[in-house]
């Protein structure tokens, strides 16, 4: 009968807290488990294009909470124990997770809605895993001059300035992407914080996208880890996830982090310069290593 009662107990537990150094996330001081609570999403079917997410932690001293949309990390910043944020919603099914970890444990909340809605053939989200710091994101989008075809069988070329630049100070998209600050709370516009920056295309054109982020740290801040999802044609067969985390410390840096080549008819590659070996097919210039010297050493970053 010990034994059973102890298993049962046991089963009951809250999550051991991880060390802050292991988690890479700030815990709270409580020494008891927190309690979360999502008042949205309440679950069931929606049409709307934007996810919200919203909720309450009861310890207040929890800052962030670690939020997962089907698989993609968050962290959002909590305000008196309390948390708010719209999100793209993914086509299909959305399993929201929100956690939330003191010194007393880790708890969570979950909750699944169902979006009837056109699928989000391109997602870029990237988010930092220290708080006080720009980790900022930066979309170059194909245009009609920006890659030059070879001759005589030689390779295309690509002129990165010729690239249609989308980033903080320019959110407008000249193809219909959007763009999403880094807004934290319901009255802030780009915080230094821990993202997400976000950017979705829902009618991606044809072509060669670049995804680069540039870090200026504040205060005491020296270094974070960046890390980059980019998601294509989520929830369809031809789904695919990529993830890259690249370390962040001088200031003014800029890194590549990821080429998305759209390709057209449910079809994309993705490249990833720190992972993957360097792509040689007819659809990919062959200068993309000397295309991007310089970039960011402008006054618009």
């Amino acid at each position: 009968m010990l034994p059973v009662l102890l298993a049962a107990l046991l089963s009951q537990a809250p999550t051991p807290a991880a060390h802050p150094r292991q988690q890479g996330v700030p815990i709270g001081k409580g020494k008891t488990p927190p309690t979360v609570r999502l008042s949205a999403p309440s679950g069931g079917w929606t049409v709307d294009r934007m996810l919200l997410v919203e909720g309450t932690v009861s310890d207040t001293t929890i800052d962030p909470v670690v939020l997962s949309i089907n698989g993609d990390r968050y962290l959002m910043r909590t305000f008196n124990g309390r948390f708010q944020r719209k999100f793209p919603a993914a086509s299909g099914k959305n399993v929201v997770t929100v956690m939330a970890t003191n010194q007393g444990g880790t708890t969570r909340a979950q909750a699944t809605s169902y979006a009837r809605i056109p699928t989000v053939p391109l997602k870029a989200i990237l988010t930092s895993d220290t708080e006080g710091v720009y980790t900022d994101l930066h979309i170059y989008e194909p245009t009609k001059d920006s890659v030059t075809p070879g001759e005589g069988g030689a390779p295309s070329t690509l002129d990165v300035q010729k690239m249609a630049h989308v980033y903080w100070a320019n959110t407008e998209s000249p193809s219909g992407g959007t763009f999403f600050l880094n807004a934290q709370g319901e009255t802030s516009f780009d915080d230094p914080a821990y993202g997400p920056y976000l950017y979705i295309h829902r009618a991606p054109p044809r072509g060669l996208y670049l995804i680069a982020t540039n870090y200026w740290p504040s205060g005491d801040k020296a270094h974070t880890v960046a890390t980059l999802n980019v998601v294509l044609y989520e929830g369809t067969p031809q789904e695919t996830r990529r993830m890259v985390r690249i370390p962040l410390a001088t200031p003014g840096t800029t890194r590549v982090l990821a080429w998305v080549n759209v390709l057209g008819d449910g079809k994309a590659e993705v490249y990833v310069p720190a992972q993957d070996p360097t792509p040689k097919g007819a659809s990919w210039p062959g200068n993309l290593d000397a295309a991007v010297k310089g970039l960011g050493s402008g006054s618009d970053y």
